[in-house]
């Protein structure tokens, strides 16, 4: 289960849990070679994965955003609305189509314009929270809270204060408790949202160097300590400190709807590995993504992004694996891109009750062509029928993939700022697009030459 969420001792932050769940990675900017924060990690649903990009919107003042979980859910919900914001950032997103039951499209976050990076993790509370939740239940999910944190949040704390406000007043769909992990170029927030309808939520900072709970390092919402303390979890006179984790998590023998299994990897042990790594660079983090200890079938894709000081809008740039980052290559993607190769967009594998129905005709073409999902899915199966002779031979060739990315991206990004500060914007974007679907079709095949020599 849940192993810490709320005491990180270090500018390294990792959460995790295993099977059914995902793993985020933080790692401060004091301890990066760029000096620039990075994010990374994986999201584990069994469901279709796509790659899309938002863009940025105006709307109109009567504007609303349906929000919530239906019937379907693993805990019932209800659907409502909720007003949405005059403008709304641009933002990049693997979305994928089920989980529990919540309607889809789904997403665990991404990056927007402004910087801020979003990665869910779900982090299960005491049961006792899940019991008295409402049914019907209502409120924003834990998707639901990554996009509007990636549509409306300027700045990492501001996406903390975004959640707190939209749970307090609209309420909170859940399966049991989940995490955000928000990060800026400055920092890092960790939020854990409890079930329960009572709008309890906590947050915890992530700097450049370590970390504090105490002001301005923690954030909560007004009733985090009295609630607990009305149900007898906690008193002032125990003379224990007030600790979310042994508060609000999990109890001994509890358990939730997602479940849970034992971990491949401590959050312990991962952030050891990291550390040693110090000064972290983007691929040293994505060989920690890769790690097939937690990369495996379940993982859905995978993400290593660095957020930069003084960077424009257009130049942020975020590494997507099209599904298990240990069988797929990272490929570069900027904000500034325009568009998504059809392969990488979404396709009817694993989505929930395709079977029982005929494809929309308006999806023909992308329904007919090739899935980077169910391509490199087989690249993994082939790997796991003998991955002592397959693994090191498939991770050499996406390592070699992504250094040739990681030699292109330096003469990509200095024209394309060239162009930016020369007025043609609509040339760099056309560069960063174009850029972007090459690798991915080189990935594309790279993946086909790997399935035809395995096929042989």
């Amino acid at each position: 289960m849940k192993r810490h969420i709320t005491i990180l001792k270090s500018s390294i932050a990792l959460c995790s849990i295993p099977a059914t769940a995902s793993y985020s990675f933080y790692v401060g900017s004091n301890l990066t070679a760029s000096g620039a924060v990075l994010v990374g990690g994986t999201g584990e649903e069994v469901s279709s994965h796509w790659l899309k990009i938002y863009s940025a919107a105006d709307h109109a003042a009567n504007e609303t955003v349906t929000v919530g979980v239906t019937s379907a859910a693993v805990v019932p919900g209800k659907l409502t609305t909720i007003p949405q914001v005059r403008h709304t950032f641009k933002y990049i997103s693997m979305d994928y189509s089920d989980y529990l039951g919540f309607p889809p499209p789904i997403s665990n976050g991404g990056v927007n314009e402004k910087g801020v990076a979003v990665r869910d993790v779900w982090a299960p509370g005491r049961a006792e929270l899940l019991d008295m939740t409402p049914k019907p239940q209502k409120g924003p999910s834990y998707s639901d809270l990554a996009r509007l944190v990636m549509e409306r949040a300027s700045s990492a704390r501001e996406g903390v204060q975004i959640i707190g406000e939209l749970i307090g007043k609209y309420g909170y769909s859940d399966y049991g408790g989940n995490t955000h992990l928000i990060a800026d170029k400055d920092e890092g927030w960790i939020v854990w949202e409890f079930a329960g309808g009572k709008g309890l939520w906590a947050a915890e900072r992530l700097g450049p160097n370590d970390v504090r709970v105490n002001d301005p390092n923690y954030m909560a919402s007004d009733n985090i300590v009295s609630f607990a303390v009305n149900q007898g979890w906690w008193s002032h006179e125990s003379g224990k400190p007030f600790n979310i984790k042994s508060i609000y998590g999990l109890q001994p023998g509890q358990e939730t709807p997602a479940g849970g299994d034992a971990e491949y990897m401590s959050p312990d042990r991962l952030e050891k590995l990291t550390k040693a790594m110090v000064p972290v660079t983007e691929k040293d983090l994505i060989e920690r993504v890769r790690d097939p200890r937690i990369s495996n079938d379940e993982a859905g894709y995978g993400q290593v992004v660095s957020l930069h000081p003084d960077t424009d809008p257009d130049m942020y740039r975020i590494w997507i694996a099209p599904t298990s980052s240990v069988a797929a290559p990272f490929i570069p993607w900027w904000l500034g891109a325009e568009s998504i190769p059809p392969e990488l967009g979404e396709h009817r594998y694993l989505s929930k009750d395709a079977e029982s129905t005929f494809l929309n005709p308006d999806y023909e073409l992308q329904e007919a062509s090739l899935f980077a999902g169910r391509l490199f899915k087989r690249v993994l199966y082939y790997m796991c029928s003998a991955p002592r002779t397959y693994l090191p031979i498939v991770k050499r060739a996406f390592i070699g993939f992504e250094d040739q990315s990681r030699k292109d991206i330096e003469w990509v990004e200095k024209s394309a700022k060239f162009m930016i500060v020369n007025g043609e914007r609509n040339a760099t974007r056309r560069l960063l697009t174009h850029y972007s679907h090459t690798r991915a079709n080189r990935a594309l095949d790279m993946g086909k030459a790997m399935v035809n020599a395995l096929d042989s």
